[in-house]
C-alpha cells in the first residue's frame, strides 16, 4: 500500500533519537521517551491553493530531513510500520548534514 498525501500534507517517517545523553549516560528502553520531533520526508501532497486558485509548492521534498512542532502530527501505521502526516506549515525546519 503506498500513502500520497494530498494538498499540504507531507508523509514523514520519524527518526529516534539515541538512547544515550551527551554526556555518555545510556537510557533504559523503560524509561519513558518523548515522541520524535525530527523526521526524513517520504512523500508530500502537490502544495496549498491560495484564495485566487493558484498552487503554491512546497518548501521541502522527499528525502529532506526536518523538525516539527511537538504536538502537530497525526500518527498512522502502514505495513506495520508507523508514520506521521504534517501539514507543511507545521515544519519548522529543514536539517542539513
Amino acid at each position: 500500500m503506498k500513502i500520497h498525501p494530498l494538498s499540504d500534507y507531507i508523509l514523514v517517517e520519524p527518526i529516534e533519537e539515541e538512547n544515550k545523553t551527551k554526556v555518555g549516560i545510556i537510557i533504559p528502553e523503560t524509561a519513558e521517551k518523548e515522541k520524535p520531533q525530527k523526521g526524513k520526508v517520504i512523500a508530500t501532497g502537490s502544495g496549498r491553493i491560495d484564495e485566487n486558485g493558484k498552487r503554491i509548492p512546497l518548501e521541502v521534498k522527499k528525502g529532506d530531513i526536518v523538525i516539527f512542532k511537538k504536538y502537530a502530527p497525526d500518527e498512522v501505521k502502514v505495513n506495520n510500520k508507523e508514520y506521521l502526516v504534517i501539514k507543511e506549515e507545521d515544519i519548522i525546519a529543514k536539517v542539513e548534514e
